[in-house]
C-alpha cells in the first residue's frame, strides 16, 4: 500500500470536533477533544466514538460506564485546543470551560451548542484507538440552529490548513 495515498485518502473523511467528558464518583475528570464520531443507530440511538487507548479519557470512561459528547461550535477553536491536553478541574470549570453535571454525572460544557449524554454499550479495542459505542440517554441544544444543524459544528479543517488527525 502506498502510505502517502492511504494518509491522503483517510484525511478526505470530514470530521466535526467534540469534547468527550466523564467524571467518576471521586471527582476525577477527563475531557478530550475527539473527532472520530458518528451516529451508529436510530433505535436505540447510538453513537460510535474513537478514543485513544492510552488516554485518561479512555480509562475513566471505562470505569464510569458513562460519557458526554459536547459539540464544539464555529468560533470555539480555543476550546478545542484547551482539551488537546489533559483536563484540569477548577471549581465549576474544566480547562477554563464552565460546566454542570449531567443526569449520568458526566460534565456538560455549558457554553457549547449541544451535548449528548451516553451510557457505554460496548468498547471494541483494536489498534491504538477503541471504538466506544454509546447509547444516547439524554441530549440538549443551547439554542435551535438557523439552517442546517451541522453548519453550527466546528470542523477540524476550521482549525487551519496544517491541522490533521488520522491517516
Amino acid at each position: 500500500m502506498d502510505a502517502d495515498a492511504k494518509k491522503t485518502a483517510l484525511r478526505m473523511i470530514p470530521y466535526g470536533l467534540y469534547v468527550l467528558t466523564t467524571e467518576n464518583d471521586s471527582g476525577d475528570v477527563a475531557a478530550a477533544t475527539v473527532n472520530w464520531v458518528t451516529q451508529a443507530s436510530f433505535e436505540p440511538p447510538l453513537v460510535a466514538v474513537g478514543v485513544k487507548v492510552d488516554s485518561g479519557a479512555h480509562s475513566l470512561l471505562q470505569e464510569t460506564g458513562y460519557f458526554a459528547l459536547n459539540v464544539l461550535g464555529k468560533g470555539q477553536g480555543d476550546a478545542a485546543f484547551a482539551f488537546f491536553k489533559p483536563a484540569s478541574k477548577d471549581g465549576d470549570t474544566i480547562s477554563g470551560q464552565p460546566y454542570r453535571k449531567g443526569a449520568n454525572g458526566s460534565p456538560i460544557l455549558t457554553e457549547l451548542p449541544a451535548f449528548l449524554e451516553c451510557k457505554v454499550a460496548e468498547v471494541v479495542q483494536k489498534g491504538d484507538h477503541s471504538v466506544v459505542i454509546g447509547e444516547v440517554v439524554d441530549a440538549g441544544v443551547a439554542r435551535a440552529p438557523e439552517g442546517r444543524a451541522d453548519d453550527v459544528t466546528l470542523w477540524l479543517k476550521d482549525l487551519g490548513d496544517k491541522m490533521y488527525y488520522g491517516g
